[in-house]
């Protein structure tokens, strides 16, 4: 039955030239076929081409196109699919870094904050400690200072004694006829001047 059809189009061909007239000159699908049918030359390419698609036919050259198409298509497919599934991949990869990221972040904001808390315990130690050295040193420094002037004091005294008792001997050996209460007096004054 295929056979028969191009062969009924082969036998309307000489046809077309009248049909043509009817539709106006060139215009038109059915005008292009009357001039490749008043054309001999354009008429045998004609002729050629259709034996030539249906040879092709024939031998099933248009299944083993349509079949590469079909598998490239097939193929296409699935290169889509894989491009795909290695886009939903990276998709997780990518949410899945930007997790971890997020958790690193705040990791980092929370050792942060324990040394800046640590820092600031630190501070408030090193402030008591020394203030307890500065106040035990204070301390130290008056018990110095109170011991340097009891120990002055008494040198004093041992001096101060020490001429009263070296004036009173020289009175008592030296004059006996003046007061000798008055003369000791002098004595020690001069002595602690």
């Amino acid at each position: 039955m295929k056979h028969f059809i191009p062969l009924g189009a082969l036998f309307t061909v000489p046809a077309l030239p009248a049909l043509a007239a009817e539709e106006g000159q060139g215009e038109g699908f059915m005008g292009g076929l009357a001039y490749a049918a008043s054309d001999p030359v354009t008429f045998v390419a004609f002729l050629a081409l259709v034996v030539f698609l249906l040879i092709a036919a024939r031998m099933g050259a248009f299944k083993t196109i349509l079949g590469g198409l079909d598998a490239r298509s097939s193929a296409i497919a699935a290169e889509l699919e894989e491009a795909r599934n290695l886009r939903e991949r990276a998709a997780e990869a990518l949410a899945l870094a930007e997790r971890r990221q997020q958790d690193a972040d705040k990791e980092a904001e929370a050792m942060i904050d324990q040394a800046k808390a640590d820092a600031k315990q630190i501070m408030a130690e090193a402030r008591k400690d020394i203030a307890d050295r500065m106040v035990r040193r204070e301390a130290l420094a008056e018990s110095r200072i109170a011991r340097a002037e009891t120990e002055a004091t008494e040198q004093v005294r041992r001096a101060a004694a020490d001429a009263a008792i070296s004036a009173a001997r020289r009175i008592l050996s030296e004059d006996t006829g003046v007061d000798q209460f008055e003369s000791a007096a002098r004595e020690i004054d001069r002595a602690l001047s």
